[in-house]
């Protein structure tokens, strides 16, 4: 009798990192380099080209053979920021996902110090360390405004965001429940998602750094104008989707409606009359909008 040879079972990573990437070929190598300099090897790294048009292909397509048992590069046409990590989500196969901007560094202990607290707290699903900040090439120091929390930060998040993507590490399964990122968002996706985590489960610091958060450069997202347009969408989601608790929507509510008057304030500033009076007069008729 002849015996079927069994196909050995796939061995998944306990880790999948996403890179998501647009026209960063000046910068993009200095990123993979520290994913892949990490003590923590069990990983597998998804960098998601976002149809660049400069020399990322080049580059990646020139990494050593070495590198590649380690990388898998999707190509897509430019979606967004948003659907990039998402298409590194859905292809990835690690019981964690982190993320790294492709302007962003790690430090070699990121991963091991992250899956150390996991196995450590069975019971939380996200984590985040700490950050060291660079722009233009000097060290700064964050601001007060800026300094993180572990636990419940759904409130102190409101204002402004908490949590940094290339410091994160999550739990897959956190997906399933929360969703991925909002694709419909230009800016600000992250803030959306974090606060739909932290409105649920904590978020929880290591407060360590363990990321170079380079900063300062001319295609830098968060320095675009208007991100509080993106905020203030990512509130009114939140409010509504009526899963807040009574504190958790008093205090969103309180935000929206600063973050609209500010925003209005500013768009009668640049002469945008009709864009002012649409923020105005929602604040007038959707002050409560949880009752809406």
């Amino acid at each position: 009798m002849r015996h079927l040879k069994k196909t050995p079972k796939k061995r998944f990573p306990i880790v999948s990192v996403v890179i998501p990437t647009y026209n960063r070929g000046w910068i993009l190598k200095d990123a993979v380099d520290s994913v892949l300099g990490q003590d923590f090897t069990d990983f597998e790294l998804i960098v998601v080209d976002d149809g660049s048009t400069d020399n990322t292909r080049e580059i990646l397509d020139s990494c050593p053979d070495s590198y590649m048992d380690k990388i898998i590069v999707l190509r897509q046409n430019n979606k967004g920021v948003s659907s990039a990590r998402n298409k590194g989500i859905t292809h990835s196969s690690g019981r964690f996902i982190a993320f790294l901007d492709s302007d962003d560094l790690w430090l070699p202990k990121k991963l091991s110090t992250q899956i150390d607290f996991f196995d450590s707290k069975k019971e939380a699903l996200i984590c985040q360390t700490d950050e060291i900040w660079i722009k233009n090439g000097i060290r700064v120091n964050p601001k007060i405004r800026h300094k993180k929390f572990s636990g419940d930060i759904f409130s102190r998040s409101l204002d402004l965001c908490l949590v940094s993507p290339s410091a994160v590490m999550i739990k897959r399964s956190l997906f399933d429940e929360i969703g991925l990122f909002d694709e419909s968002l230009y800016s600000c996706e992250d803030y959306d998602l974090w606060l739909r985590i932290s409105s649920r489960h904590p978020v929880f610091f290591i407060d360590h750094p363990h990321i170079i958060k380079r900063g300062g450069h001319h295609d830098q997202l968060s320095k675009a104008p208007g991100l509080d347009r993106f905020r203030i969408e990512a509130l009114k989601k939140i409010i509504k989707n009526g899963r807040l608790s009574k504190e958790q929507s008093s205090a969103a509510l309180k935000v929206l409606k600063k973050k609209c008057k500010i925003y209005s304030n500013g768009c009668l500033k640049r002469g945008r009359k009709k864009e002012a009076l649409y923020y105005t007069e929602f604040i007038r008729q959707n002050y409560d909008i949880s009752n809406s």
